[in-house]
C-alpha cells in the first residue's frame, strides 16, 4: 500500500515459510540455490499479499495504541518504532482475535494456500525441467529468481509464476494449456505470419509457456504489419468467441502481436435483460455485445470504482489517453498517526504497444484492413466446408469464462477485508452477496444463483478471485467451490453459428468507432493533412447547402437502430463521464439523444418553412427519439423512487442533468414539446443540488457553471424564483472555488489542476455563465468582478505570435476549437458584445475569428472543433464588421469541403456519429442556420432563449 508502513509480519507468516523451507528441502531435482530462490520468491509474494489485506487493520491498531497511551516514547517516530517492536511479538497477533475474530482463520487459509502453491510449482519444475528445453528462451541451467503473483490468484492461491535462470526465463501456468496448443495449430494451418502465441509444454492441469520479450517495431513497415496482425486477431477472436483480450494478454514482439493468454475462448453468449429504456436501446446493446466489442481487443472505458475511464484493451491502454487512477496509500507512515488515503498515479506503459509513443489513429486503416482480410479468408474456408473441422480440436480443451470483471471482484475483496468486515463478518458477506446478485441483474451472464454467489464470496474471503471454466463440448460452467451454472451447450457450434450470422458491416463500424474512442481527450486532433474544398465555387450556394443538409439527415435515418415499440437509437462513440465509449446514444445534448431530438425538430421546422429539403421519414423519427428520451428519463426516475443509490449524474450544460433541462426548453422553443417541456425540465432540475455537491470539475460542459443560464431560463418559463436562487448559489460556490492568479481567476480541478482556459472546460465558459448571472438582480455581490477576472485570465493565454489562445493541456500550442480555444472565446465575445458593446469585445471577436479562419477550418466539419463551429464565430465577426473573410467565400469553403470529402466528424471522423456537438448532426443543424431567414437558436452557448 505505501512505502514506509512496514510493520513486521514474521509472527504471521514465519512458521508457514519455515514449513515450506523444510518441504522444499525434501524435494529431489532442485539444487540448494534453487530451493532458496523458490522460498525467497514465496516470502516476497506472501508478505506483499498479507500486508495488502491487513494494512487498514494495522493503521487502526497503531492509532488505538497511541490514543490509549500504550505508546510512551518521546516523539511520533520513536512511538512508531516502539509499536513495531510490539507487532513483532506473537502476543500482539493473539490480541487481535477479539476485535477481528474472522481475520486469523482467513489469513491462515491465504498463507497455507500460497505456500502449498509454491511447493506445487517447485515439484512440477523439478519434474518437468528437461522438457522445458523445447521452449525458446527457457532456462537450461539453475533457477536464480522466482516471481509468484504474476496475475490474480485462483483456486487455492495459485498464480502464474515467472521463473528466471541465468540463461533464460519461462512461465508456469497453473491451468491446462491445451487451448493454447490448439490455437497454435490453428494459426499454423491458416498460414498467418503476423499472429503468434507462445510455444507451450502441456501437462495435466498445468503447463509451461515461452516467455515473450516485448520489443518495439523497428520501422514503419513493421508497425503496419503489427497493426494488420491486430486486425487478424480481431477477426479470429470474433470467430472463436474470445472475450478477454486486454492489454496484459497481448505483447508486442516487433511486428507480431502475441496473445500470451488465450484461455477465454468460446465464451458463452448471454443476452442482456430488458433495460426499460426501450427495445431499440436493448437491440443496440445486444448488437454491440455480440459484435467485435466482445473480444476485449477494442478500446473501451472501465466503470468500476477506481478504474472509471481506464481503457485496458489490447489495442488501447494508450499513454496520454488514460486518466490517473486513485490507489490506496498510507499517509504519515513512519509515525504513530498513520491514516489511509489515496494517491493519484499514472498507469505504467503496457507491453501491448509496438512503439514508445503509439499513435493508434495512424493505423486504424491497417487494423480494419487486416480484419477484413482474415474474415474473408475464414469465410472462404467455411464455404468450402473446411472451417468446422479446423475447430474440432477445441471441443475438449478447458476454457475460462469471465462472468464478472476482475475490477468488480477486487472492489468486493477490499470491502470483505475491511476492518469492519473482519470485526463483524456476517453483514459484510451479506452485503457482498447482495451486490453480486444486483450485478447479475445488469451484467449479462453474471450468475445470480444464491449458492454460486455464496461460493464466490467464500473465495474472495480466502484471498482468491473466483474463476469459472468449462470445456466447449459441455458448456456447463464449473465455478468456485464446485458450483455449476449455465446450460449444456456445444460452445464451438454456437460460436460458429453466431459468426455465420454476423453483420460484417456492423462489425467494421463498431470497430472503427471503438478505435476512435481510445482517445479520451475530446480536444485531440489527428495529424492528418487538412481537408481540401477543391476548387472554390461561390455559385449555387443555396441549393448546395440544402443538398448537404438533406444528405446528412438521410445518413442519420439510415444509421438508426429501431425497436418494435417505436423507440430508436444509434450505435456511436459517446462521450460520457468515463470517457469515450461505443454504445447507444446517452441522455444528453452534447452527442446524445436530446441533441438529436433538437436536430430533428429543427430540420422538420425548417423544411416546413421551405428552407430545407423535405425528408418524409423525419417527423416519425423525431417522434421515436422523443419517445425514447421520455422512456429513459422515466426509467431513471423510477429507479430513484425505488431508492436505488445511483451515482449522481454530472450537472453540466452539455453532459449531464442540465443538458436535459436545456434540451427540453429548446425543444419547446422549436415547437416539438408543449407544456410537458417545463414539467420535465423542472423534475430534472430537482436533481441538480446533489449533482452540484458532487461536482469537482466546475466547467460549462459537465460541471456546475453550465447550470446557471438554463436555470435562469427555467425560472422565467415557470415563474418559480427557486431556480434563480439555485443559480445564484452556484455563483457563490464558484466564487469560493476560484483561484486568483496574476492576471485573473481560474478554476483548477481534479482532472486539470493547472486550470484551463476556453469555453467548454475553462475560464471563458465559467466567466460567461457568471457574466449572465451578473446581468440579473439575483447575482451575489462580486459576481461581475469575478466574471471579468475570468475573462482577464483568458487574456493572459493569448499568444500574439501564434495569434491564438494557448491550450494549457498541451505543449504551449494554441487551439481554435469551440471546446478549447478561439472558437469558444469568439462565441462568448460575440454574446458579450451584443449585450454590453465595447471595443474590447469587438477586438476579442476579431482575433478569435481570424484564428478560426486560419487554424480552425479544414480539419473536420463539426461544431465542437471543426468548420461549422468556426463558421458561427466568423459570421458573428461579419455582423460586427471584423470578419477575416467574405461570407460567400466562407460558405463556399465549407460546402466545397463537404462535397469533396463528404461530411467528416471530429473525433469520430472514421465512424458515423449523429450527435449535435461532436458529430454530423451539428453539421446539419448549422447548415440550416446558414439560411438568411433562419431563426434557429445557436447551440454553442447553453441558452434556450
Amino acid at each position: 500500500m505505501a512505502g514506509e508502513f512496514d510493520p513486521p509480519l514474521d509472527p504471521l507468516i514465519g512458521p508457514a515459510l519455515a514449513d515450506l523451507e523444510a518441504r522444499l528441502g525434501r524435494l529431489t531435482g532442485l539444487a540448494g540455490a534453487e530451493r532458496a530462490a523458490v522460498l525467497a520468491g514465496s516470502a516476497r509474494s506472501l508478505d506483499e499479499d498479507v500486508r495488502r489485506r491487513i494494512t487498514r487493520v494495522l493503521v487502526l491498531e497503531v492509532n488505538a495504541a497511541r490514543l490509549s497511551g500504550r505508546l510512551t516514547a518521546s516523539d511520533p517516530a520513536a512511538r512508531w518504532e516502539q509499536w513495531k517492536r510490539t507487532v513483532a511479538e506473537p502476543a500482539f497477533w493473539r490480541g487481535l482475535d477479539g476485535p477481528y475474530p474472522a481475520m486469523k482463520a482467513r489469513l491462515a487459509t491465504v498463507i497455507r494456500n500460497r505456500c502449498e502453491a509454491a511447493h506445487r510449482f517447485a515439484a512440477r519444475f523439478a519434474r518437468d525441467r528437461a522438457a522445458l528445453a523445447a521452449l525458446p528462451g527457457a532456462p537450461a541451467g539453475e533457477l536464480t529468481r522466482v516471481e509468484f503473483g504474476a496475475g490474480d490468484s485462483h483456486r487455492g492461491g495459485q498464480t502464474v509464476v515467472l521463473a528466471h535462470g541465468e540463461d533464460g526465463r519461462v512461465l508456469y501456468k497453473p491451468r491446462s494449456l491445451a487451448v493454447d496448443a490448439e490455437l497454435a495449430r490453428l494459426l499454423t494451418h491458416l498460414g498467418d505470419s503476423t499472429m503468434r502465441v507462445p510455444e507451450v509444454v502441456t501437462r495435466d492441469g498445468y503447463g509451461w509457456a515461452e516467455h515473450i520479450e516485448h520489443r518495439h517495431c523497428a520501422d514503419a513497415a513493421e508497425l503496419r504489419a503489427f497493426y494488420r496482425g491486430m486486425g487478424h486477431w480481431l477477426a479470429l477472436m470474433r470467430l472463436l468467441g474470445g472475450s478477454d483480450l486486454h492489454a496484459e494478454n497481448l505483447i508486442a514482439a516487433g511486428p507480431h502481436p502475441v496473445v500470451v493468454d488465450c484461455e477465454s475462448l468460446f465464451t458463452p453468449h448471454a443476452k442482456a435483460r430488458p433495460s426499460g429504456y426501450g427495445q431499440a436501446v436493448d437491440l443496440a446493446v445486444e448488437l454491440v455485445n455480440a459484435s467485435v466489442m466482445r473480444t476485449g481487443l477494442l478500446p473501451g472505458r472501465g466503470v468500476a470504482l477506481g478504474w472509471r475511464g481506464v481503457d485496458m484493451s489490447a489495442a488501447g491502454a494508450l499513454p496520454g489517453q488514460q486518466p490517473e487512477v486513485e490507489l490506496p496509500v498510507v499517509l504519515d507512515a513512519g509515525t504513530d498517526s498513520p491514516r489511509m488515503g489515496t494517491e493519484r498515479v499514472e498507469l505504467p506503459p503496457a507491453a501491448n504497444h509496438p512503439s514508445p509513443e503509439p499513435v493508434l489513429g495512424h493505423y486504424w486503416d491497417a487494423i480494419i484492413a487486416g480484419f477484413d482480410e482474415l474474415d474473408e479468408r475464414l469465410a472462404e474456408l467455411d464455404r468450402s466446408a473446411k472451417l468446422e473441422p479446423l475447430l474440432a480440436g477445441f471441443a475438449d480443451c478447458p476454457v475460462r469464462a469471465v462472468l464478472r470483471s476482475t475490477e468488480s471482484y477486487a472492489e468486493l475483496a477490499r470491502m470483505l477485508w475491511h476492518p469492519v468486515a473482519l470485526h463483524d463478518e456476517a453483514p459484510a458477506r451479506a452485503r457482498a452477496a447482495a451486490l453480486l446478485a444486483r450485478m447479475s441483474e445488469n451484467v449479462p451472464g453474471a450468475p445470480g444463483d444464491a449458492a454460486v454467489i455464496a461460493a464466490e464470496v467464500d473465495e474472495l474471503c480466502q484471498g482468491d478471485i473466483p474463476l469459472f471454466d468449462t470445456t466447449p463440448r459441455v458448456g456447463v460452467l464449473r465455478g468456485p467451490g464446485g458450483s455449476r451454472c449455465g446450460p449444456e451447450l456445444d460452445l464451438v457450434a454456437d460460436a460458429v453459428a453466431r459468426w455465420r450470422a454476423r453483420d460484417h458491416a456492423l462489425d467494421r463500424r463498431v470497430a472503427q468507432a471503438a478505435l476512435v474512442s481510445a482517445y479520451l481527450n475530446e480536444g485531440w486532433m489527428p495529424e492528418d493533412k487538412r481537408l481540401s474544398p477543391g476548387l472554390l465555387l461561390t455559385d449555387r450556394l443555396e441549393p448546395r447547402r440544402r443538398a448537404a443538409a438533406a444528405g446528412i439527415m438521410r445518413g442519420v435515418l439510415d444509421a438508426a437502430v429501431r425497436g418494435p415499440d417505436g423507440t430508436v437509437t444509434w450505435i456511436t462513440p459517446v462521450l460520457n463521464p468515463t470517457g469515450w465509449a461505443v454504445q447507444p446514444l446517452s441522455a444528453d445534448l452534447y452527442g446524445g439523444a436530446h441533441g438529436v431530438a433538437v436536430l430533428l425538430a429543427a430540420y422538420v421546422s425548417e423544411a416546413a418553412a421551405g428552407r430545407a429539403e423535405p425528408v418524409d421519414e423525419l417527423p416519425g423519427l423525431l417522434a421515436a427519439v422523443l419517445r425514447t428520451v421520455r422512456l429513459t428519463e422515466d426509467r431513471d426516475a423510477a429507479q430513484r423512487r425505488a431508492d436505488m443509490r445511483l451515482r449522481p449524474e454530472p450537472p453540466g450544460a452539455y453532459l449531464g442533468i442540465t443538458s436535459q433541462v436545456w434540451g427540453w426548453l429548446l425543444l419547446r422553443a422549436l415547437g416539438a414539446a408543449g407544456e410537458e417541456a417545463p414539467d420535465r425540465a423542472r423534475a430534472l432540475a430537482e436533481l441538480l443540488p446533489e449533482a452540484i455537491d458532487a461536482d469537482d470539475g466546475y466547467d460549462l460542459l459537465s460541471g456546475m457553471s453550465g447550470a446557471i443560464v438554463p436555470l435562469l431560463r427555467l425560472a422565467e418559463q415557470t415563474g418559480e424564483p427557486r431556480w434563480t436562487a439555485l443559480a445564484a448559489s452556484i455563483g457563490e460556490r464558484l466564487a469560493a472555488l476560484a483561484e486568483h492568479r496574476t492576471g485573473g481567476a481560474c478554476w483548477p480541478g481534479a482532472r486539470f489542476p493547472q486550470g484551463l482556459g476556453g469555453l467548454a472546460h475553462g475560464a471563458t465558459g465559467i466567466g460567461w455563465a457568471l457574466s449572465r448571472l451578473a446581468d440579473t438582480a439575483a447575482a451575489p455581490a462580486g459576481t461581475r468582478e469575478l466574471a471579468d477576472a475570468a475573462f482577464a485570465y483568458e487574456d493572459t493565454l493569448y499568444d500574439p505570435d501564434q495569434r491564438g489562445w494557448v491550450d494549457l493541456r498541451g505543449d504551449g500550442f494554441t487551439a481554435a476549437a469551440w471546446c478549447h480555444g478561439a472558437g469558444g472565446v469568439g462565441i462568448v465575445a460575440a454574446d458579450r458584445l451584443a449585450r454590453e458593446g465595447g471595443a474590447r469585445w469587438r477586438d476579442r471577436l476579431a482575433r478569435a475569428a481570424a484564428s478560426c479562419w486560419a487554424d480552425g477550418t479544414g480539419w473536420n466539419h463539426t461544431l465542437c472543433h471543426g468548420d461549422l463551429g468556426s463558421w458561427e464565430v466568423i459570421e458573428h465577426a461579419r455582423a460586427a464588421g471584423v470578419a477575416p473573410v467574405d461570407r460567400a467565400v466562407l460558405d463556399a469553403h465549407i460546402l466545397g469541403g463537404l462535397e469533396v470529402n463528404g461530411p467528416v466528424s471530429g473525433l469520430a471522423r472514421d465512424a458515423f456519429a449523429p450527435g449535435l456537438l461532436p458529430g454530423l448532426g451539428g453539421v446539419a443543424y448549422q447548415l440550416l442556420r446558414m439560411h438568411p431567414d433562419c431563426a434557429l437558436p445557436s447551440v454553442l452557448l447553453p441558452d434556450p432563449a
